[in-house]
């Protein structure tokens, strides 16, 4: 078993300050794998005076050594991915398609970073004025457990882009991916206190890094209740905020749809993950005339999945990442039966022969109205509701009657209509006619999932604020007679 007590202050791994201690368990067999030290706010001050520290000198960095720095981040993931994959699979329980993909993103995001500074424009024209993009100075950037390397990753090379410095909150559940993953951006060389990381709880860490004067922006991804905490406490310094948070995200197939093709993609949009994804699309739209078919096809694309050892590599749905996880799918799959959906596929309890894990049945309900909870809240597992509609204004109506605002998906033959329905998804990315992996294009939210957005300029502009300069090109002699 490991031991795992260290964090990364000002280049260094160090013991924390912090006392508590937590198990992580392996999900797919609920062994104990390693025990974490966790940090706390005297963890979380010492990172951000390092941060605050770092930023003068690298705030005027140049576009050079940024971009050496993210190169080299980059290099070192790539170095150790395998590695990473490994860990990944086993502190979470991910597929082994999902965790390859996730590594392979998070060290792409070193390079679409270098991109996008050498694109990017930080000085503009407005009149006669000259602007100015400049960094907002530390950043806190608050990472969720369903895709440890990726969140950080992202983040973290936006904030360098922008030349921010940062204080990195990880969640607790991955303090293994995040040792390792520290010790990939360690080996890339950067000054100390660029970045620090600080593996703690949300009650300690999480909230010092809220309230603290010296933190300007915070980027959290997570849940909607911890990111309304979160924009409460960070208005009383005035911090910047962008929130990516929860989603029930729909998933509309027009009366032309192939259903041969858009059904598989509709129970791998809702599953993906294992369930366990902020943009899975949770709520199936289908035409009320076709839904003898879907509820067939469904059947089938549920059993070609293979639900079992996430380290095997045709393994579609591995096991939830813990008890308390599981618990919580399984209450809502209850709720559903209570509530008069009808039980399609699945249902309560462990797929049969693997009890030993996390792992739940895939299921999915039919005859489900709006209103019910299955419907509307967040379950964050491979659940999926199926409602209809008979007219393609109801389908809309449908998919907007949501607090959420996150991700929306469209099927449909003709491509004109399904251009025009995603038009009217009120939704901050809308998929049509498949799966897409687009991290150019702007992330985030409506309504209640979140504020602001991640990924390629959009994201970008979040991590710096324009100052306008007047008067830069008058003569002095000029200006006095004035």
């Amino acid at each position: 078993m490991r031991h795992i007590n260290e964090i990364y202050i000002n280049g260094q791994f160090v013991q924390p300050h912090g006392t508590g201690v937590m198990q992580l368990i392996n999900p797919a067999n609920k062994t104990v794998i390693a025990d974490v030290r966790l940090a706390d706010e005297e963890d979380a001050r010492r990172a951000i005076a390092a941060a605050k520290a770092a930023y003068k000198s690298f705030s005027r960095s140049s576009k050079e050594e940024r971009i050496g720095y993210l190169q080299a981040m980059h290099d070192a993931i790539q170095r150790r991915s395998q590695e990473l994959i490994e860990v990944m699979i086993t502190e979470y329980g991910g597929t082994r398609r999902m965790c390859t993909g996730t590594v392979a993103r998070s060290a792409n995001s070193f390079l679409l970073a270098i991109e996008l500074l050498k694109s990017f424009d930080f000085v503009r024209q407005a009149g006669t004025a000259r602007v100015t993009m400049e960094p907002l100075g530390v950043v806190g950037l608050i990472t969720p457990w369903n895709a440890n390397y990726g969140f950080i990753c992202s983040k973290l090379s936006t904030a360098l882009v922008a030349g921010s410095t940062a204080v990195i909150k990880p969640s607790e559940l991955s303090a293994m991916q995040t040792n390792l993953l520290t010790q990939c951006l360690h080996e890339a060389g950067l000054p100390p206190g660029i970045f620090n990381i600080v593996t703690g709880r949300g009650d300690t860490v999480g909230a010092e890094i809220t309230r603290h004067p010296d933190i300007a922006k915070i980027s959290f991804t997570g849940s909607t209740v911890v990111g309304k905490q979160i924009a409460r406490g960070a208005v009383d310094t005035m911090k910047r905020v962008t929130l990516e948070l929860g989603g029930k995200s729909p998933n509309i197939l027009l009366d032309d749809a192939d259903l041969a093709t858009a059904i598989p993609q509709a129970v791998m949009a809702a599953a993906f993950n294992n369930g366990q994804a902020c943009l899975a699309a949770t709520r199936l739209i289908v035409p009320e005339q076709r839904l003898e078919e879907v509820k067939v096809l469904v059947k089938q694309a549920v059993a070609a999945m293979k639900v079992g050892d996430p380290g095997d590599e045709d393994t579609a749905i591995g096991p939830l990442v813990t008890q308390k996880q599981y618990e919580r799918v399984q209450s809502y799959i209850r709720l559903g039966v209570e509530e008069g959906a009808e039980l399609l596929v699945g249902g309560e309890g462990h797929p049969q022969g693997l009890e030993q894990g996390y792992f739940v049945k895939p299921t999915v309900f039919v005859n489900v109205t709006n209103d019910m909870r299955i419907a509307r809240e967040e379950i964050f597992g491979p659940v999926l509701s199926i409602l209809t509609y008979r007219t393609e204004e109801e389908a809309i109506d449908i998919a907007n009657d949501t607090v959420y605002g996150l991700h929306g998906y469209v099927s449909g033959a003709d491509l004109e209509r399904a251009n025009r329905v995603a038009s009217q998804i009120v939704a901050g990315r809308v998929f049509i006619n498949g799966l897409y992996d687009e991290p150019r294009a702007p992330f985030g939210g409506f309504k209640q999932s979140g504020i602001g957005r991640e990924f390629g300029p959009y994201g970008l502009e979040a991590y710096v604020e324009p100052k306008a300069i007047i008067g830069y090109d008058v003569p002095v002699h000029e200006n006095a007679q004035r």
